[in-house]
Protein backbone atom coordinates (compact mmCIF):
# COMPACT_ATOMS: atom_id res chain seq x y z
CA UNK A 1 0.00 0.00 0.00
CA UNK A 2 1.42 3.38 -1.04
CA UNK A 3 1.14 5.98 1.70
CA UNK A 4 0.83 9.72 1.26
CA UNK A 5 4.20 10.16 2.98
CA UNK A 6 5.82 7.88 0.37
CA UNK A 7 4.44 10.03 -2.45
CA UNK A 8 5.73 13.12 -0.67
CA UNK A 9 9.20 11.54 -0.43
CA UNK A 10 9.15 10.71 -4.15
CA UNK A 11 8.15 14.30 -4.93
CA UNK A 12 11.04 15.64 -2.86
CA UNK A 13 13.51 13.29 -4.55
CA UNK A 14 12.21 14.38 -7.95
CA UNK A 15 12.57 18.05 -7.00
CA UNK A 16 16.13 17.38 -5.83
CA UNK A 17 16.88 15.67 -9.16
CA UNK A 18 15.50 18.66 -11.06
CA UNK A 19 17.75 21.06 -9.13
CA UNK A 20 20.78 18.88 -9.82
CA UNK A 21 20.01 18.62 -13.54
CA UNK A 22 19.41 22.39 -13.73
CA UNK A 23 22.77 23.02 -12.08
CA UNK A 24 24.43 20.76 -14.62
CA UNK A 25 22.80 21.99 -17.84
CA UNK A 26 22.41 25.68 -17.04
CA UNK A 27 25.64 26.47 -15.19
CA UNK A 28 28.32 23.77 -15.16
CA UNK A 29 28.21 21.96 -18.51
CA UNK A 30 28.01 25.13 -20.69
CA UNK A 31 31.32 26.28 -19.13
CA UNK A 32 32.81 22.74 -19.15
CA UNK A 33 33.01 22.71 -15.36
CA UNK A 34 32.85 19.59 -13.21
CA UNK A 35 30.83 18.55 -10.20
CA UNK A 36 32.06 16.16 -7.56
CA UNK A 37 31.58 12.39 -7.51
CA UNK A 38 30.61 10.12 -10.36
CA UNK A 39 28.74 12.94 -12.10
CA UNK A 40 32.08 14.74 -12.49
CA UNK A 41 33.52 11.64 -14.15
CA UNK A 42 30.55 11.47 -16.53
CA UNK A 43 31.07 15.16 -17.41
CA UNK A 44 34.78 14.61 -18.02
CA UNK A 45 34.10 11.69 -20.35
CA UNK A 46 31.35 13.64 -22.11
CA UNK A 47 33.58 16.68 -22.72
CA UNK A 48 36.28 14.62 -24.44
CA UNK A 49 34.09 12.16 -26.35
CA UNK A 50 30.99 14.20 -27.15
CA UNK A 51 28.78 11.47 -25.71
CA UNK A 52 25.51 12.32 -23.96
CA UNK A 53 26.40 13.30 -20.38
CA UNK A 54 22.94 12.37 -19.06
CA UNK A 55 23.26 8.81 -20.34
CA UNK A 56 26.85 8.60 -19.08
CA UNK A 57 25.62 9.76 -15.68
CA UNK A 58 23.12 6.90 -15.60
CA UNK A 59 25.53 4.24 -16.91
CA UNK A 60 28.31 5.17 -14.47
CA UNK A 61 25.87 5.17 -11.54
CA UNK A 62 24.26 1.87 -12.56
CA UNK A 63 26.90 -0.52 -11.11
CA UNK A 64 27.02 1.51 -7.89
CA UNK A 65 23.21 1.31 -7.58
CA UNK A 66 23.34 -2.46 -8.13
CA UNK A 67 26.10 -2.77 -5.52
CA UNK A 68 24.05 -0.71 -3.08
CA UNK A 69 20.93 -2.78 -3.76
CA UNK A 70 22.84 -5.97 -2.89
CA UNK A 71 24.61 -4.60 0.20
CA UNK A 72 22.08 -2.08 1.54
CA UNK A 73 18.74 -2.62 -0.16
CA UNK A 74 15.42 -1.15 0.97
CA UNK A 75 14.46 2.51 1.22
CA UNK A 76 17.79 4.32 0.79
CA UNK A 77 18.65 2.66 -2.51
CA UNK A 78 15.06 2.81 -3.84
CA UNK A 79 15.00 6.57 -3.32
CA UNK A 80 18.50 6.87 -4.79
CA UNK A 81 17.39 4.98 -7.90
CA UNK A 82 14.48 7.41 -8.24
CA UNK A 83 16.91 10.33 -7.98
CA UNK A 84 19.34 8.97 -10.59
CA UNK A 85 16.56 8.09 -13.05
CA UNK A 86 14.84 11.47 -12.60
CA UNK A 87 18.13 13.34 -12.98
CA UNK A 88 18.86 11.41 -16.20
CA UNK A 89 15.44 12.35 -17.60
CA UNK A 90 15.75 16.02 -16.59
CA UNK A 91 19.21 16.19 -18.19
CA UNK A 92 17.52 15.32 -21.48
CA UNK A 93 14.66 17.79 -20.99
CA UNK A 94 16.46 20.87 -19.66
CA UNK A 95 18.30 22.64 -22.52
CA UNK A 96 22.09 22.68 -22.32
CA UNK A 97 22.45 26.45 -22.61
CA UNK A 98 24.53 29.02 -20.78
CA UNK A 99 22.51 31.70 -19.00
CA UNK A 100 25.65 33.58 -17.93
CA UNK A 101 29.04 34.32 -19.46
CA UNK A 102 31.28 34.09 -16.39
CA UNK A 103 32.54 30.59 -15.33
CA UNK A 104 32.93 31.76 -11.72
CA UNK A 105 29.27 32.76 -11.53
CA UNK A 106 28.41 29.45 -13.16
CA UNK A 107 30.44 27.62 -10.51
CA UNK A 108 28.74 29.49 -7.65
CA UNK A 109 25.16 29.04 -8.84
CA UNK A 110 25.75 25.57 -10.25
CA UNK A 111 27.31 24.42 -6.98
CA UNK A 112 24.44 25.96 -5.01
CA UNK A 113 21.82 24.10 -7.06
CA UNK A 114 23.74 20.82 -6.74
CA UNK A 115 24.03 21.31 -2.98
CA UNK A 116 20.31 22.05 -2.68
CA UNK A 117 19.37 18.98 -4.71
CA UNK A 118 21.79 16.64 -2.94
CA UNK A 119 20.92 17.98 0.51
CA UNK A 120 17.20 17.59 -0.16
CA UNK A 121 17.79 14.00 -1.28
CA UNK A 122 19.75 13.19 1.88
CA UNK A 123 17.13 14.76 4.15
CA UNK A 124 14.46 12.67 2.44
CA UNK A 125 16.38 9.47 3.14
CA UNK A 126 18.02 8.76 -0.20
CA UNK A 127 20.90 10.19 -2.19
CA UNK A 128 21.73 11.59 -5.60
CA UNK A 129 23.79 8.47 -6.35
CA UNK A 130 27.52 8.16 -6.86
CA UNK A 131 29.86 8.63 -3.93
CA UNK A 132 26.96 8.97 -1.45
CA UNK A 133 26.03 5.32 -2.04
CA UNK A 134 29.67 4.25 -1.82
CA UNK A 135 29.96 6.25 1.39
CA UNK A 136 26.86 4.58 2.84
CA UNK A 137 28.27 1.13 2.06
CA UNK A 138 31.70 1.87 3.49
CA UNK A 139 30.49 3.52 6.69
CA UNK A 140 28.15 0.61 7.47
CA UNK A 141 31.08 -1.78 7.80
CA UNK A 142 34.08 0.24 8.99
CA UNK A 143 34.91 3.62 10.46
CA UNK A 144 36.59 4.79 7.26
CA UNK A 145 37.96 8.35 6.95
CA UNK A 146 35.31 8.92 4.31
CA UNK A 147 35.80 12.68 4.05
CA UNK A 148 39.43 12.21 3.05
CA UNK A 149 38.57 9.41 0.59
CA UNK A 150 35.95 11.57 -1.16
CA UNK A 151 38.32 14.54 -1.18
CA UNK A 152 41.02 12.48 -2.89
CA UNK A 153 38.59 11.08 -5.48
CA UNK A 154 37.12 14.50 -6.29
CA UNK A 155 40.57 16.09 -6.44
CA UNK A 156 41.75 13.43 -8.88
CA UNK A 157 38.90 14.23 -11.27
CA UNK A 158 39.48 17.99 -11.02
CA UNK A 159 43.26 17.66 -11.48
CA UNK A 160 42.64 15.57 -14.58
CA UNK A 161 40.54 18.42 -15.98
CA UNK A 162 43.34 20.85 -15.25
CA UNK A 163 46.02 18.78 -16.94
CA UNK A 164 43.90 17.81 -19.95
CA UNK A 165 41.90 20.98 -20.59
CA UNK A 166 42.27 24.18 -18.57
CA UNK A 167 43.46 25.07 -15.07
CA UNK A 168 41.04 28.00 -14.79
CA UNK A 169 38.16 25.58 -15.38
CA UNK A 170 39.64 23.16 -12.86
CA UNK A 171 39.83 25.87 -10.18
CA UNK A 172 36.25 26.97 -10.91
CA UNK A 173 35.19 23.33 -10.60
CA UNK A 174 36.84 23.15 -7.17
CA UNK A 175 34.87 26.25 -6.19
CA UNK A 176 31.64 24.61 -7.36
CA UNK A 177 32.35 21.40 -5.40
CA UNK A 178 33.22 23.43 -2.28
CA UNK A 179 30.01 25.47 -2.46
CA UNK A 180 27.91 22.36 -3.09
CA UNK A 181 29.43 20.78 0.03
CA UNK A 182 28.67 23.87 2.14
CA UNK A 183 25.04 23.90 1.00
CA UNK A 184 24.64 20.17 1.73
CA UNK A 185 26.12 20.70 5.21
CA UNK A 186 23.66 23.55 5.83
CA UNK A 187 20.63 21.52 4.75
CA UNK A 188 21.71 18.18 6.23
CA UNK A 189 24.70 17.54 8.52
CA UNK A 190 28.45 18.00 8.22
CA UNK A 191 29.84 14.87 9.88
CA UNK A 192 29.49 11.40 8.37
CA UNK A 193 28.56 9.85 11.72
CA UNK A 194 26.18 11.08 14.42
CA UNK A 195 25.12 9.87 17.85
CA UNK A 196 21.45 9.96 18.80
CA UNK A 197 20.24 10.04 22.42
CA UNK A 198 16.54 9.13 22.56
CA UNK A 199 14.44 9.51 25.72
CA UNK A 200 11.23 7.59 25.12
CA UNK A 201 8.44 5.69 26.84
CA UNK A 202 8.44 3.17 23.96
CA UNK A 203 11.91 1.81 24.37
CA UNK A 204 11.25 -1.72 23.11
CA UNK A 205 9.44 -0.61 19.95
CA UNK A 206 12.07 1.93 18.90
CA UNK A 207 15.00 -0.33 19.84
CA UNK A 208 13.49 -3.18 17.82
CA UNK A 209 13.20 -1.03 14.70
CA UNK A 210 16.70 0.41 15.12
CA UNK A 211 18.21 -3.05 15.50
CA UNK A 212 16.54 -4.03 12.22
CA UNK A 213 18.53 -1.35 10.30
CA UNK A 214 20.80 -2.91 11.71
CA UNK A 215 22.53 -0.73 14.31
CA UNK A 216 23.75 -1.35 17.83
CA UNK A 217 21.66 0.31 20.55
CA UNK A 218 22.58 0.96 24.20
CA UNK A 219 19.86 1.34 26.87
CA UNK A 220 20.64 3.84 29.65
CA UNK A 221 18.51 4.24 32.78
CA UNK A 222 17.65 7.90 33.42
CA UNK A 223 15.61 9.96 35.87
CA UNK A 224 13.88 13.29 35.29
CA UNK A 225 15.36 15.92 37.62
CA UNK A 226 12.06 17.77 38.05
CA UNK A 227 9.51 14.95 37.89
CA UNK A 228 11.86 12.35 39.44
CA UNK A 229 10.21 9.80 37.16
CA UNK A 230 12.19 6.92 35.69
CA UNK A 231 12.92 6.81 31.96
CA UNK A 232 15.00 4.75 29.58
CA UNK A 233 17.28 6.46 27.08
CA UNK A 234 18.52 4.81 23.91
CA UNK A 235 21.91 5.69 22.48
CA UNK A 236 22.91 4.71 18.95
CA UNK A 237 25.60 5.76 16.47
CA UNK A 238 24.48 6.03 12.87
CA UNK A 239 25.59 7.65 9.62
CA UNK A 240 24.38 10.75 7.79
CA UNK A 241 22.89 8.46 5.15
CA UNK A 242 20.64 6.70 7.69
CA UNK A 243 19.68 9.79 9.70
CA UNK A 244 16.47 10.40 7.74
CA UNK A 245 15.37 6.81 8.40
CA UNK A 246 16.14 7.27 12.12
CA UNK A 247 14.00 10.41 12.24
CA UNK A 248 11.17 8.59 10.47
CA UNK A 249 11.29 5.65 12.90
CA UNK A 250 11.13 7.92 15.95
CA UNK A 251 8.34 10.07 14.50
CA UNK A 252 6.21 7.03 13.65
CA UNK A 253 6.86 5.12 16.87
CA UNK A 254 6.89 7.84 19.52
CA UNK A 255 6.29 11.42 18.32
CA UNK A 256 6.68 12.67 21.91
CA UNK A 257 10.19 11.24 22.31
CA UNK A 258 12.97 13.67 23.25
CA UNK A 259 15.89 13.27 20.85
CA UNK A 260 19.33 14.86 20.96
CA UNK A 261 21.50 14.28 17.89
CA UNK A 262 25.17 15.22 18.13
CA UNK A 263 27.94 15.00 15.57
CA UNK A 264 30.45 12.21 16.11
CA UNK A 265 34.06 12.97 15.22
CA UNK A 266 35.35 9.40 15.51
CA UNK A 267 34.31 5.93 16.64
CA UNK A 268 36.77 3.64 18.44
CA UNK A 269 35.86 -0.04 18.46
CA UNK A 270 33.30 -2.00 16.45
CA UNK A 271 31.17 -0.05 13.99
CA UNK A 272 29.89 -2.36 11.31
CA UNK A 273 26.80 -4.07 10.06
CA UNK A 274 25.62 -6.64 12.57
CA UNK A 275 25.74 -10.25 11.39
Amino acid sequence: MVRLSDLYDLLRMTLGAFLIAAGFNLFLIPHQLLSGGLSGISMMVGYFTGWNIGLLYFLINLPVLIWGWIVIGKRFIVLSIVSVLATTVFLQLIPDISINSDPIIGAVFGGSLLGLGSGLSLRTGGSSGGFDIIGSILTRRRDYPLGMILFILNSTVVLALGFMLNWDLALCSMLSIFIAGLVVDTIHIRHVKVTAFIVTSKRKEIAGRLLALPRGVTVIKTEGAYSQSQHEMLMTVTTRYELAELRKIIKETDPKAFVNIVETVAVIGEFRKLQ
